[in-house]
């Protein structure tokens, strides 16, 4: 079966879409080269990254690994519902440590909570739990705007498009069977 073989029509022409194998492979380069560009940051422009910054790295992370796994098992169509489903609820819990950040963002000075010790010190001396409860729900380091794009969209920001984009195509992925399969509107 080839790749390309479903097509949309958009103002009266056929445009191929491709197949579930090829959008995840997409969606993992995409993860991929937003994993490059926020190590970019941290490095290059020396952009430290706070705890929420670090948990929205590791669902993206999650979220690409997964279409990975599903672009090489390549599974029956059950299955390749299984792996947009996984991912995309990878991005939605992205998504909330992302809106979260973006919160303490906007919150007025006097409320934004006090900045905690960094990671390596609250792992040292508090047990798991305690340390990642801590990280995800964010400090005064995680309200700190350290960059915006094009003196617009700050980091936490760019990540909630990001993990909406990847959501959008999780969800095609998910439910193109049903539209596809549903009679053509005039």
């Amino acid at each position: 079966m080839n790749e390309y073989t479903n097509q949309a029509i958009i103002r009266g022409m056929k445009l191929p879409i491709p197949g579930n194998r090829i959008l995840s492979l997409a969606i993992f380069v995409f993860t991929m080269a937003t994993i490059g560009i926020v190590l970019y940051m941290q490095y290059a422009m020396f952009l430290p990254p706070c705890g929420l910054c670090i948990t929205q790295r590791i669902f993206i992370i999650l979220c690409g690994l997964t279409c990975l796994a599903g672009a090489v098992h390549n599974p029956s169509p059950k299955g390749q519902r299984a792996y947009a489903g996984v991912a995309g609820a990878m991005t939605i819990f992205g998504s909330y440590f992302a809106g979260r950040q973006i919160w303490l963002q906007h919150l007025p000075e006097d409320q934004i909570p006090a900045c905690g010790p960094g990671l390596n010190y609250l792992l040292q001396n508090f047990p798991l739990v305690d340390a990642l409860n801590f990280l995800l729900q964010g400090d005064g380091n995680c309200a700190e705007v350290q960059f915006r794009f094009l003196g617009l969209l700050t980091i936490p920001e760019m990540a909630m498009v990001a993990f909406v984009m990847l959501f959008a195509a999780c969800m095609f992925m998910l439910f193109r069977d049903q539209w596809e399969q549903s009679p053509a509107r005039d």
